[in-house]
C-alpha cells in the first residue's frame, strides 16, 4: 500500500512541476521588454552596486566575468 502511495505522490509531484512551466505569450512580451526589466537599467544604481562591490572586496574593477582558471573568482 504504501508503494503505491509513494508512486501516486510522486506523479503528482512530476505533474505539478510540469505545470508550473509557462511560455510567454507575444503580447506578454512588451512588459518584459520595458526598461525597469533589464539588467542595468538604472546607471546610477550600477554604479552604487558596484561601488558596494569594490569597498567589500578591497579592489576596483572587476564587475566583468569571473575567470582566471582557479574558482576562485
Amino acid at each position: 500500500m504504501t508503494a503505491r502511495i509513494t508512486i501516486a505522490l510522486g506523479w503528482l509531484a512530476l505533474a505539478a512541476l510540469l505545470a508550473g512551466c509557462a511560455g510567454v505569450q507575444p503580447w506578454e512580451k512588451g512588459k518584459l521588454a520595458r526598461p525597469e526589466m533589464t539588467f542595468g537599467a538604472d546607471t546610477l544604481e550600477t554604479r552604487f552596486a558596484e561601488h558596494i562591490y569594490t569597498s567589500r572586496e578591497g579592489a576596483a574593477g572587476g564587475a566583468g566575468v569571473g575567470g582566471g582558471g582557479c574558482g576562485c573568482n
